[in-house]
């Protein structure tokens, strides 16, 4: 039994280990020769990475990181200490999830100061339960395409999530949903600048319409 408490605790910070993978400041350090957390809103997340060294790399950012909050979740399936789907699985990869979200937002490997864990969680969400996961997606990209504020969309999206697990896919894990509104207030926690943006009207916009416009003049000026 000790044993196997002790694997377990190894697993955990495993999966923080992971979440840790300060993936902006890698990149930015080894292909730009700087670091995102100098520039910018100051935090190693993809936005910000994609605002400092471009859309190619703010992509594979994002990618990345959500693909570490993926693993980490999926570590589980590598051990025999729970039986698949069973309501102990799901609890343990909650505390795998969460692991790697707090390793994304305080990574070890880069001095503690992360990201938002915008990307990580939406990793952990699609590991754990992917139609809820796509359905937040679709939350996220409307809000995106309405306001043209990731934080907002980021926000939205991470509330949205407890309200689909309970009202719409009715989930027999109260657990899950537990961790759903954990992880709703950590999105307003990580994102207390951009709310105090968002009041004084100081947030930036992505651009999506605006570049789509000068996109569509372009086109139309070549006809």
């Amino acid at each position: 039994m000790v044993i196997d408490d002790f694997y377990k605790i190894l697993i955990i910070l495993l999966a923080y280990l992971i979440g840790s993978i300060p993936t902006s400041v890698w990149i930015g350090k080894l292909f730009y020769g700087i670091d995102v957390r100098d520039y910018g809103s100051g935090n190693a997340g993809a936005t910000n990475a994609m605002r400092t060294l471009g859309a190619k790399a703010g992509i594979l950012v994002f990618i990345i990181d959500m693909l570490k909050g993926f693993t980490a979740v999926k570590l589980l399936y590598f051990t025999d200490f729970y039986i698949p789907e069973t309501g102990l699985f799901v609890n343990f990869q909650l505390y795998l999830g969460l692991a790697a979200m707090i390793g994304h937002i305080f990574p070890v490997l880069a001095d503690f100061r992360g990201g938002k864990g915008v990307a990580t969680l939406s990793g952990v969400v699609f590991a754990i339960h992917p139609y809820g996961a796509l359905f937040v997606l679709l939350v996220w990209v409307v809000t995106l395409l309405i306001f043209g504020y990731v934080s907002l969309s980021s926000m939205i999206a991470g509330f949205t999530f407890p309200a689909v697990l309970i009202f719409l896919y009715r989930t027999e894990y109260p657990s899950l949903v537990i961790f759903a509104f954990i992880l709703a207030i950590l999105m307003l926690f990580t994102h207390q600048k951009n709310i105090e943006r968002l009041i004084h009207g100081k947030e930036k916009k992505i651009g999506i319409k605006e570049k789509w416009k000068a996109r569509r003049n372009s086109e139309n000026l070549i006809l």
